[in-house]
Protein backbone atom coordinates (compact mmCIF):
# COMPACT_ATOMS: atom_id res chain seq x y z
CA UNK A 1 0.00 0.00 0.00
CA UNK A 2 1.32 2.95 -0.86
CA UNK A 3 2.26 5.99 1.49
CA UNK A 4 0.10 9.33 2.22
CA UNK A 5 1.33 11.82 0.90
CA UNK A 6 0.52 15.58 1.90
CA UNK A 7 -3.06 15.49 -0.77
CA UNK A 8 -3.84 12.14 0.54
CA UNK A 9 -4.06 13.76 4.25
CA UNK A 10 -5.96 17.20 3.29
CA UNK A 11 -8.24 15.14 1.08
CA UNK A 12 -8.82 12.73 3.87
CA UNK A 13 -9.46 15.01 6.26
CA UNK A 14 -12.03 17.03 4.01
CA UNK A 15 -13.63 14.12 3.42
CA UNK A 16 -14.09 12.70 6.65
CA UNK A 17 -14.81 16.30 8.38
CA UNK A 18 -11.91 16.17 10.78
CA UNK A 19 -11.69 19.22 12.94
CA UNK A 20 -8.65 18.74 15.45
CA UNK A 21 -5.34 17.07 14.49
CA UNK A 22 -3.15 16.08 17.16
CA UNK A 23 0.55 15.95 16.74
CA UNK A 24 2.61 12.81 18.36
CA UNK A 25 6.26 13.03 19.12
CA UNK A 26 8.51 11.23 21.82
CA UNK A 27 11.08 12.42 24.65
CA UNK A 28 13.71 10.54 25.24
CA UNK A 29 12.57 8.11 27.80
CA UNK A 30 9.73 7.40 25.36
CA UNK A 31 6.65 9.32 26.67
CA UNK A 32 4.28 10.28 24.41
CA UNK A 33 3.65 14.01 24.23
CA UNK A 34 1.10 15.92 21.71
CA UNK A 35 -0.20 18.94 21.17
CA UNK A 36 -3.39 19.76 18.97
CA UNK A 37 -4.27 21.88 16.29
CA UNK A 38 -7.34 23.00 14.10
CA UNK A 39 -7.87 21.29 10.72
CA UNK A 40 -7.49 25.32 9.29
CA UNK A 41 -3.76 25.21 10.58
CA UNK A 42 -3.23 21.56 8.73
CA UNK A 43 -1.96 22.83 5.11
CA UNK A 44 1.28 24.95 7.42
CA UNK A 45 2.03 22.34 9.50
CA UNK A 46 2.09 19.97 6.71
CA UNK A 47 4.62 22.07 4.73
CA UNK A 48 6.83 23.31 7.61
CA UNK A 49 5.41 22.18 10.75
CA UNK A 50 4.42 23.41 13.83
CA UNK A 51 7.12 25.47 16.52
CA UNK A 52 6.66 23.98 20.33
CA UNK A 53 9.74 24.72 23.64
CA UNK A 54 11.83 21.56 23.17
CA UNK A 55 13.28 23.13 26.50
CA UNK A 56 10.49 21.26 28.49
CA UNK A 57 10.26 18.41 27.50
CA UNK A 58 12.80 15.62 29.31
CA UNK A 59 15.97 15.17 27.27
CA UNK A 60 15.62 17.86 24.67
CA UNK A 61 17.30 21.65 24.76
CA UNK A 62 18.29 23.85 27.57
CA UNK A 63 16.01 26.90 27.78
CA UNK A 64 18.61 29.23 26.04
CA UNK A 65 18.20 27.01 22.47
CA UNK A 66 14.83 25.65 23.03
CA UNK A 67 12.83 26.16 19.80
CA UNK A 68 11.90 22.82 18.11
CA UNK A 69 9.61 22.34 14.92
CA UNK A 70 7.31 19.34 15.12
CA UNK A 71 7.44 18.34 11.54
CA UNK A 72 4.24 15.98 10.48
CA UNK A 73 4.92 12.20 8.54
CA UNK A 74 2.31 12.11 6.01
CA UNK A 75 2.16 8.67 6.08
CA UNK A 76 1.25 8.41 9.88
CA UNK A 77 -2.19 10.09 9.30
CA UNK A 78 -5.01 8.51 10.85
CA UNK A 79 -8.39 9.13 12.39
CA UNK A 80 -8.89 8.46 15.94
CA UNK A 81 -11.74 6.24 16.48
CA UNK A 82 -12.73 6.71 19.79
CA UNK A 83 -12.59 10.53 18.87
CA UNK A 84 -16.81 12.30 18.70
CA UNK A 85 -17.93 11.06 15.22
CA UNK A 86 -19.31 14.70 14.59
CA UNK A 87 -16.30 16.19 15.00
CA UNK A 88 -13.57 13.33 14.32
CA UNK A 89 -9.82 14.10 15.37
CA UNK A 90 -7.10 12.89 13.87
CA UNK A 91 -2.98 12.38 14.67
CA UNK A 92 0.03 11.88 12.76
CA UNK A 93 3.30 11.26 14.38
CA UNK A 94 5.85 13.99 13.72
CA UNK A 95 9.91 14.26 12.97
CA UNK A 96 11.15 16.69 15.33
CA UNK A 97 13.52 19.44 13.89
CA UNK A 98 15.52 22.74 14.71
CA UNK A 99 14.48 26.04 13.33
CA UNK A 100 16.97 25.77 10.51
CA UNK A 101 14.92 22.13 9.37
CA UNK A 102 17.13 20.18 10.28
CA UNK A 103 16.59 16.85 11.99
CA UNK A 104 16.79 17.12 15.55
CA UNK A 105 19.72 14.96 17.24
CA UNK A 106 17.70 14.72 20.13
CA UNK A 107 14.73 13.00 18.43
CA UNK A 108 14.11 9.25 19.44
CA UNK A 109 12.48 8.52 15.63
CA UNK A 110 15.71 10.47 13.90
CA UNK A 111 17.73 7.86 15.89
CA UNK A 112 16.18 4.74 14.47
CA UNK A 113 16.29 6.67 11.12
CA UNK A 114 20.18 7.11 11.90
CA UNK A 115 21.05 2.82 12.45
CA UNK A 116 18.43 2.21 9.50
CA UNK A 117 20.81 3.60 7.13
CA UNK A 118 23.78 2.20 8.27
CA UNK A 119 21.83 -1.25 7.63
CA UNK A 120 21.10 -0.07 4.09
CA UNK A 121 24.89 1.58 3.49
CA UNK A 122 25.70 -2.78 4.61
CA UNK A 123 23.43 -3.91 2.08
CA UNK A 124 20.09 -4.73 4.03
CA UNK A 125 17.24 -3.02 2.55
CA UNK A 126 15.17 -3.95 5.32
CA UNK A 127 15.21 -4.39 9.06
CA UNK A 128 11.92 -6.32 10.20
CA UNK A 129 10.60 -6.72 13.93
CA UNK A 130 7.44 -7.95 16.11
CA UNK A 131 7.45 -6.86 19.51
CA UNK A 132 5.11 -8.98 21.98
CA UNK A 133 3.99 -5.89 23.95
CA UNK A 134 2.58 -7.54 27.82
CA UNK A 135 0.62 -5.00 30.14
CA UNK A 136 -1.65 -5.55 33.30
CA UNK A 137 -5.21 -4.48 33.76
CA UNK A 138 -5.60 -2.86 37.32
CA UNK A 139 -9.10 -1.44 39.03
CA UNK A 140 -7.15 2.00 39.02
CA UNK A 141 -3.48 3.61 39.05
CA UNK A 142 -3.63 3.97 42.76
CA UNK A 143 -3.43 0.01 43.75
CA UNK A 144 -3.02 -3.55 41.99
CA UNK A 145 -6.28 -4.88 42.37
CA UNK A 146 -6.39 -6.93 39.26
CA UNK A 147 -9.45 -7.51 36.95
CA UNK A 148 -9.16 -11.63 36.59
CA UNK A 149 -7.36 -15.08 38.24
CA UNK A 150 -7.31 -16.12 34.53
CA UNK A 151 -3.94 -18.05 33.64
CA UNK A 152 -2.33 -18.24 30.55
CA UNK A 153 -4.77 -18.69 27.21
CA UNK A 154 -7.12 -18.73 29.75
CA UNK A 155 -10.90 -18.78 28.00
CA UNK A 156 -12.64 -18.99 31.39
CA UNK A 157 -15.13 -16.49 32.75
CA UNK A 158 -12.06 -15.37 35.34
CA UNK A 159 -10.95 -13.96 31.81
CA UNK A 160 -13.33 -10.67 32.56
CA UNK A 161 -11.03 -8.22 30.30
CA UNK A 162 -11.73 -9.84 26.94
CA UNK A 163 -14.13 -7.39 25.77
CA UNK A 164 -11.41 -5.01 26.62
CA UNK A 165 -9.02 -6.76 24.47
CA UNK A 166 -11.74 -7.36 21.66
CA UNK A 167 -12.28 -3.35 21.63
CA UNK A 168 -8.42 -2.83 21.65
CA UNK A 169 -7.93 -4.89 18.51
CA UNK A 170 -10.73 -3.35 16.67
CA UNK A 171 -9.72 0.60 17.27
CA UNK A 172 -6.03 -1.30 16.32
CA UNK A 173 -7.41 -2.17 13.16
CA UNK A 174 -9.75 0.92 12.49
CA UNK A 175 -6.20 2.84 12.58
CA UNK A 176 -4.76 0.10 10.34
CA UNK A 177 -2.36 -2.08 12.71
CA UNK A 178 -3.04 -5.56 11.71
CA UNK A 179 -2.73 -7.81 14.89
CA UNK A 180 -2.15 -11.64 14.50
CA UNK A 181 -4.04 -12.69 17.90
CA UNK A 182 -4.87 -11.33 21.70
CA UNK A 183 -4.77 -13.76 24.60
CA UNK A 184 -4.56 -13.73 28.43
CA UNK A 185 -0.90 -14.12 29.51
CA UNK A 186 0.82 -16.25 32.57
CA UNK A 187 -0.08 -13.93 35.71
CA UNK A 188 -3.23 -12.79 36.82
CA UNK A 189 -4.65 -9.70 34.78
CA UNK A 190 -2.31 -10.08 32.24
CA UNK A 191 -2.71 -9.91 28.91
CA UNK A 192 -0.81 -9.91 25.34
CA UNK A 193 -2.16 -8.21 21.81
CA UNK A 194 0.67 -9.20 19.29
CA UNK A 195 0.97 -7.21 16.13
CA UNK A 196 1.86 -8.40 13.03
CA UNK A 197 5.73 -7.99 12.20
CA UNK A 198 6.28 -4.72 9.71
CA UNK A 199 9.73 -2.86 9.43
CA UNK A 200 11.38 -1.56 12.19
CA UNK A 201 10.33 2.25 11.61
CA UNK A 202 6.46 2.08 10.73
CA UNK A 203 6.80 -0.60 14.10
CA UNK A 204 7.57 1.98 16.27
CA UNK A 205 4.93 4.03 15.43
CA UNK A 206 2.52 1.54 15.58
CA UNK A 207 3.78 0.61 19.29
CA UNK A 208 3.48 4.08 20.68
CA UNK A 209 0.00 4.13 19.14
CA UNK A 210 -0.59 0.26 20.62
CA UNK A 211 0.38 1.70 24.22
CA UNK A 212 -1.94 4.37 23.31
CA UNK A 213 -4.95 2.50 22.56
CA UNK A 214 -4.63 0.24 25.29
CA UNK A 215 -4.86 2.70 27.84
CA UNK A 216 -7.67 4.84 26.27
CA UNK A 217 -10.14 1.44 25.81
CA UNK A 218 -9.54 0.73 29.47
CA UNK A 219 -9.83 3.89 30.42
CA UNK A 220 -13.40 4.37 28.57
CA UNK A 221 -14.00 1.30 30.73
CA UNK A 222 -13.30 2.76 34.21
CA UNK A 223 -10.14 0.61 34.28
CA UNK A 224 -6.49 1.04 34.35
CA UNK A 225 -3.80 -0.55 31.76
CA UNK A 226 -0.14 -0.68 32.85
CA UNK A 227 3.19 -1.13 30.59
CA UNK A 228 4.94 -0.69 34.68
CA UNK A 229 7.33 -4.19 34.03
CA UNK A 230 6.70 -5.46 37.19
CA UNK A 231 3.87 -4.34 39.23
CA UNK A 232 2.79 -7.73 41.29
CA UNK A 233 5.90 -9.49 43.60
CA UNK A 234 4.38 -12.87 43.28
CA UNK A 235 3.50 -12.66 39.20
CA UNK A 236 5.88 -12.52 35.95
CA UNK A 237 6.55 -9.35 34.81
CA UNK A 238 5.95 -7.69 31.46
CA UNK A 239 7.96 -8.53 28.70
CA UNK A 240 8.67 -7.18 25.19
CA UNK A 241 9.81 -10.07 23.30
CA UNK A 242 11.37 -8.45 19.92
CA UNK A 243 11.52 -10.93 17.23
CA UNK A 244 13.96 -9.38 14.36
CA UNK A 245 14.93 -10.30 10.70
CA UNK A 246 16.58 -8.33 8.13
CA UNK A 247 15.82 -8.34 4.54
CA UNK A 248 17.47 -8.14 1.43
CA UNK A 249 15.35 -7.59 -2.13
CA UNK A 250 12.27 -9.31 -1.03
CA UNK A 251 15.07 -11.99 0.76
CA UNK A 252 15.50 -13.44 4.47
CA UNK A 253 19.07 -12.51 5.32
CA UNK A 254 19.30 -15.04 7.75
CA UNK A 255 17.87 -17.86 6.03
CA UNK A 256 20.48 -20.71 5.28
CA UNK A 257 18.89 -23.91 3.80
CA UNK A 258 22.05 -25.84 4.36
CA UNK A 259 22.31 -24.92 7.97
CA UNK A 260 21.34 -27.19 10.86
CA UNK A 261 19.57 -24.37 12.69
CA UNK A 262 18.71 -22.54 9.25
CA UNK A 263 21.31 -19.69 10.02
CA UNK A 264 23.03 -17.05 7.55
CA UNK A 265 26.44 -16.25 8.54
CA UNK A 266 24.59 -12.79 9.07
CA UNK A 267 21.82 -13.82 11.32
CA UNK A 268 25.05 -15.94 13.79
CA UNK A 269 26.79 -12.68 13.71
CA UNK A 270 24.24 -10.36 14.33
CA UNK A 271 22.85 -12.84 17.14
CA UNK A 272 26.51 -12.20 18.41
CA UNK A 273 26.40 -8.94 18.40
CA UNK A 274 23.20 -8.82 20.54
CA UNK A 275 24.82 -11.03 23.22
CA UNK A 276 28.18 -9.81 23.15
CA UNK A 277 26.66 -6.10 23.72
CA UNK A 278 23.67 -7.00 25.73
CA UNK A 279 24.75 -5.96 29.59
CA UNK A 280 26.10 -2.34 28.07
CA UNK A 281 22.42 -2.32 26.27
CA UNK A 282 20.15 -2.55 29.00
CA UNK A 283 20.00 0.64 30.21
CA UNK A 284 17.66 0.92 26.39
CA UNK A 285 15.61 -2.26 27.20
CA UNK A 286 15.24 -2.27 30.57
CA UNK A 287 15.54 1.88 31.16
CA UNK A 288 14.12 1.72 34.49
CA UNK A 289 14.44 0.26 38.06
CA UNK A 290 11.62 -1.23 38.01
CA UNK A 291 12.48 -3.32 35.18
CA UNK A 292 15.39 -5.23 36.98
CA UNK A 293 12.47 -6.45 39.27
CA UNK A 294 11.04 -8.03 36.30
CA UNK A 295 14.75 -9.74 35.43
CA UNK A 296 15.26 -12.04 37.96
CA UNK A 297 15.35 -15.80 37.44
CA UNK A 298 12.10 -17.82 37.81
CA UNK A 299 9.48 -15.59 36.21
CA UNK A 300 10.59 -16.44 32.08
CA UNK A 301 12.24 -13.48 32.23
CA UNK A 302 15.89 -14.24 30.40
CA UNK A 303 18.88 -12.99 32.67
CA UNK A 304 21.79 -15.25 31.34
CA UNK A 305 23.52 -14.02 28.22
CA UNK A 306 23.27 -16.79 25.49
CA UNK A 307 20.87 -18.72 23.15
CA UNK A 308 18.78 -21.35 22.32
CA UNK A 309 16.39 -22.73 19.95
CA UNK A 310 13.55 -24.11 22.21
CA UNK A 311 15.43 -23.07 25.71
CA UNK A 312 12.65 -20.12 26.75
CA UNK A 313 15.12 -19.15 29.65
CA UNK A 314 18.25 -17.78 27.05
CA UNK A 315 17.96 -14.26 26.13
CA UNK A 316 18.19 -14.97 22.74
CA UNK A 317 15.71 -18.05 20.81
CA UNK A 318 15.96 -19.14 17.32
CA UNK A 319 11.90 -20.11 17.19
CA UNK A 320 10.88 -23.37 15.39
CA UNK A 321 7.56 -22.59 14.60
CA UNK A 322 8.38 -23.11 10.77
CA UNK A 323 11.96 -24.79 10.86
CA UNK A 324 13.15 -24.59 7.18
CA UNK A 325 10.45 -21.53 5.62
CA UNK A 326 12.65 -18.71 4.49
CA UNK A 327 10.20 -16.01 5.69
CA UNK A 328 9.92 -17.71 8.95
CA UNK A 329 13.67 -17.59 10.04
CA UNK A 330 14.45 -14.84 12.53
CA UNK A 331 15.87 -14.07 16.22
CA UNK A 332 13.71 -13.49 19.12
CA UNK A 333 15.45 -11.06 21.87
CA UNK A 334 13.37 -11.86 25.02
CA UNK A 335 14.89 -9.42 27.50
CA UNK A 336 13.45 -5.98 26.35
CA UNK A 337 10.11 -5.25 28.37
CA UNK A 338 7.22 -2.41 27.11
CA UNK A 339 8.17 0.43 29.08
CA UNK A 340 11.38 0.93 26.85
CA UNK A 341 11.57 3.58 24.49
CA UNK A 342 11.10 1.99 21.52
CA UNK A 343 12.52 3.89 19.04
CA UNK A 344 15.78 3.60 20.98
CA UNK A 345 15.37 0.20 21.48
CA UNK A 346 15.07 -0.63 18.11
CA UNK A 347 18.52 1.36 16.67
CA UNK A 348 20.36 0.07 19.78
CA UNK A 349 19.85 -3.55 18.70
CA UNK A 350 20.00 -2.99 15.15
CA UNK A 351 23.28 -0.98 15.79
CA UNK A 352 24.64 -4.16 18.21
CA UNK A 353 23.59 -6.72 15.42
CA UNK A 354 24.78 -4.27 13.01
CA UNK A 355 28.49 -4.61 14.85
CA UNK A 356 28.29 -8.12 15.10
CA UNK A 357 28.18 -8.67 10.92
CA UNK A 358 30.76 -5.59 10.53
CA UNK A 359 33.47 -7.70 12.97
CA UNK A 360 32.58 -10.98 12.30
CA UNK A 361 31.45 -11.89 15.34
CA UNK A 362 31.36 -15.87 16.08
CA UNK A 363 28.26 -17.47 17.91
CA UNK A 364 28.77 -19.81 20.56
CA UNK A 365 26.89 -23.04 20.21
CA UNK A 366 23.48 -22.95 21.56
CA UNK A 367 22.49 -23.32 25.17
CA UNK A 368 19.79 -26.01 25.49
CA UNK A 369 19.70 -26.49 29.39
CA UNK A 370 16.97 -24.57 31.61
CA UNK A 371 19.67 -21.72 32.53
CA UNK A 372 18.21 -21.33 35.71
CA UNK A 373 18.81 -24.86 37.20
CA UNK A 374 22.97 -24.28 36.92
CA UNK A 375 24.86 -23.51 39.30
CA UNK A 376 26.69 -20.20 39.13
CA UNK A 377 29.96 -22.10 39.18
CA UNK A 378 28.63 -24.20 36.17
CA UNK A 379 27.47 -20.64 34.41
CA UNK A 380 31.07 -19.42 35.27
CA UNK A 381 32.88 -21.95 33.63
CA UNK A 382 30.75 -22.51 30.38
CA UNK A 383 31.72 -18.51 29.57
CA UNK A 384 27.46 -17.54 30.46
CA UNK A 385 27.05 -13.67 31.42
CA UNK A 386 24.38 -12.65 33.18
CA UNK A 387 22.24 -9.61 32.46
CA UNK A 388 23.20 -6.22 35.16
CA UNK A 389 21.44 -7.01 38.10
CA UNK A 390 19.89 -3.34 39.10
CA UNK A 391 19.85 -0.10 37.10
CA UNK A 392 22.90 0.95 38.70
CA UNK A 393 24.96 -1.84 37.42
CA UNK A 394 23.29 -0.97 33.88
CA UNK A 395 24.76 2.54 34.07
CA UNK A 396 28.10 1.10 34.41
CA UNK A 397 27.61 -1.32 31.62
CA UNK A 398 26.54 1.60 29.04
CA UNK A 399 29.31 4.38 30.36
CA UNK A 400 32.32 3.97 28.04
CA UNK A 401 30.23 1.82 25.43
CA UNK A 402 31.19 2.99 21.97
CA UNK A 403 28.52 0.88 20.54
CA UNK A 404 25.85 2.59 22.55
CA UNK A 405 27.44 6.26 21.95
CA UNK A 406 27.48 5.23 17.85
CA UNK A 407 23.73 4.41 18.10
CA UNK A 408 22.37 7.31 20.08
CA UNK A 409 24.75 9.46 19.30
CA UNK A 410 26.39 12.22 21.45
CA UNK A 411 23.48 14.63 22.92
CA UNK A 412 20.98 11.22 23.93
CA UNK A 413 23.23 9.28 25.14
CA UNK A 414 24.74 12.05 27.36
CA UNK A 415 21.08 13.11 28.64
CA UNK A 416 20.10 9.42 29.02
CA UNK A 417 22.61 8.67 31.27
CA UNK A 418 22.40 11.60 33.45
CA UNK A 419 18.57 10.93 33.53
CA UNK A 420 19.49 7.21 35.02
CA UNK A 421 21.81 8.54 37.64
CA UNK A 422 19.16 10.64 38.60
CA UNK A 423 16.40 7.84 38.74
CA UNK A 424 19.01 5.72 40.26
CA UNK A 425 19.88 7.96 43.07
CA UNK A 426 16.74 9.08 43.75
CA UNK A 427 15.35 5.40 44.21
CA UNK A 428 18.69 4.49 45.88
CA UNK A 429 17.92 6.62 48.98
CA UNK A 430 14.34 5.07 49.42
CA UNK A 431 13.57 3.70 52.56
CA UNK A 432 10.72 0.92 51.44
CA UNK A 433 7.85 -0.52 53.22
CA UNK A 434 9.88 -4.02 53.03
CA UNK A 435 12.53 -2.24 54.99
CA UNK A 436 10.41 -0.79 57.88
CA UNK A 437 8.71 -3.88 58.17
CA UNK A 438 11.76 -6.14 58.42
CA UNK A 439 13.77 -4.03 60.35
CA UNK A 440 11.93 -1.14 62.55
CA UNK A 441 10.50 -4.00 65.00
CA UNK A 442 14.00 -5.78 65.25
CA UNK A 443 16.85 -3.46 65.36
Amino acid sequence: MAAKTREDVIREAQENNVKFIRLWFTDILGTLKSFALTVDELEDALDGGMGFDGSSITGYQDIEESDMIAMPDPSTFQIIPWSPQDMPTARMICDVRTPEGDPYVGDPRHVLRGALERATEMGFDKFYCGPELEFFYFKDSKGTEPLDYGGYFDLTTLDAATTLRRETVMALQDLGIKVEYSHHEVGISQHEIDLRYDDAMTMADKVMTYKTVVKEIATRHGVYATFMPKPLKDQNGSGMHTHQSLFTNGKNSFFDANDEHYLSDEARAFIAGQLRHARELSIIFAQHVNSYKRLVPGYEAPVYIAWSRRNRSALVRVPLYHPGEEKATRMELRCPDPAANIYLCFAALLHAGLEGIEKGYELPEPMERNLYNLSGEEREKMGIESLPADLGEAIKAAEGSELLHKALGEHVYSRLLELKREEFEDYRVQVTPYELQKYLPVL
